[in-house]
């Protein structure tokens, strides 16, 4: 299967009102010139995955500052003071999470689990309206599973069977949301023929796209 398109196809798979799991960290790891492409689709009323609101022009902090965001799931916002600003004045419903809980929902999304079960957040605000689970006399929260329609993740190396490699800190979230989406969409720094087994980050069956600038 050819699983190679380019980026003008990609922003055809695009539409309003989708849930979007972005990859990385600050930043770091996220596949900048997919973000680009949605921000030039202008799609709007999205639902952004992603353990940070990026920065102001970098990450999703564009779609945040081009008002596509209707809905953002993460675990900090802070380095975005127009997500900040946006989720004061009601314009972005933001629901913050505690980074270890984000990671484990996703990674429930993609196992097929009911949830986690953590004490992180308990007698806080985070444990509002969400239902508490006795195990061995000790309580704890439950937190759902996330799930997406897409997953826009960033490898260092892919090769031609869509097998991902992340170098260092750029593997932040990636792996979990290839793993808890629809469709996957990767893009990479080196194409390459093919990634020996052993370096296998992401296999490709997770893998349904590779998108570059052109071919």
């Amino acid at each position: 299967m050819n699983k190679f398109i380019d980026v003008e196809l990609f922003k055809s798979h695009c539409r309003d009102g989708m849930s979007i799991m972005v990859g990385g960290f600050m930043a770091v790891g996220t596949a900048e010139i997919l973000i680009d492409a949605l921000v030039e689709t202008n799609v709007k009323d999205l639902t952004i995955i992603c353990n940070d609101a990026g920065f102001e022009d970098k990450g999703v902090g564009k779609l945040i500052c081009n008002n596509q965001v209707k809905v953002l799931i993460s675990s900090h916002i802070g380095l975005n003071p127009i997500a900040g600003k946006m989720m004061s004045e009601g314009k972005m419903e933001v629901t913050l999470t505690p980074q270890g809980t984000l990671i484990e929902q996703i990674r429930a999304g993609g196992a097929g689990l009911g949830g986690v079960l953590t004490r992180t957040g308990l007698g806080t605000m985070v444990e509002e309206n969400k239902q508490k689970v006795i195990v061995d006399e000790k309580e704890y929260l439950l937190e759902k599973p996330l799930k997406a329609d897409m997953a826009i993740i960033r490898g260092s190396r892919v090769d031609k069977y869509g097998n991902v490699f992340y170098n260092a800190t750029t593997q932040n979230f990636n792996p979990m949301m290839a793993m808890a989406a629809n469709k996957v969409y990767a893009w990479t720094e080196e194409l390459v023929e093919e990634i020996h087994p052993n370096h296998v980050m992401t296999p490709h069956i997770f893998v349904n796209y590779i998108v570059r600038e052109s071919w």
